[in-house]
């Protein structure tokens, strides 16, 4: 996110703020898996489900790089 300016940085927090409201569970998921804290190796899948039925899977393993990648953006907000 380097570059972004500071009007940016309030809009992408309100944005934030109010996808939190719309989905007051989500964050509670993020605080749980960070509590538990995420490992090498550990693997994320997302499925995706459209409002027609139609589905989308997909999964990664975490790599090392991954966790690197996840300590800086900690320190972004």
């Amino acid at each position: 996110m380097a570059g972004m300016n500071p009007t940016q940085m309030f809009q992408l927090m309100g944005a934030w703020q109010k996808f939190t409201a719309n989905h007051p569970k989500f964050p509670k998921f993020l605080k749980a898996i960070a509590a538990e804290g995420i490992k090498e190796d550990t693997i994320i899948e997302v499925n995706i489900t459209t409002p027609e039925g139609k589905t989308y899977c997909s999964n990664l393993k975490i790599t090392q790089s991954d966790l690197e990648l996840f300590e800086q953006m900690k320190h972004i907000s």
